[in-house]
């Protein structure tokens, strides 16, 4: 498929992308380049501070795990044994 670069370098993405991708009007894209290859890649924008308090809640559960506050769990089924004896 072929778009043509347009005035204050504008193209439209192909329709058939779009619906497969599942995009819409207002969606974000991160435009880089990479090796002479122009990339398109849809993101999800959060406010600075949702993602600061993720950021502090993963370091308190690293902390937890750390110190034998949380256990850890050597496969998937250990988890579920240890979520169905509760």
């Amino acid at each position: 498929m072929l778009a043509e670069l347009r005035t204050k370098s504008q193209i439209t993405i192909p329709k058939e992308i779009v619906s497969s991708l599942g995009l819409s009007e207002g969606d974000k894209l991160e435009v880089y380049e990479r090796d002479g290859v122009i990339c398109l890649m849809p993101v999800t924008v959060y406010p600075k501070r949702y993602v600061d308090e993720l950021h502090r809640e993963i370091n308190e559960i690293k902390s937890d795990i750390n110190t034998g506050k949380k256990p850890t769990f050597d496969s998937i089924d250990a988890l579920f044994e240890q979520l169905e004896s509760n």
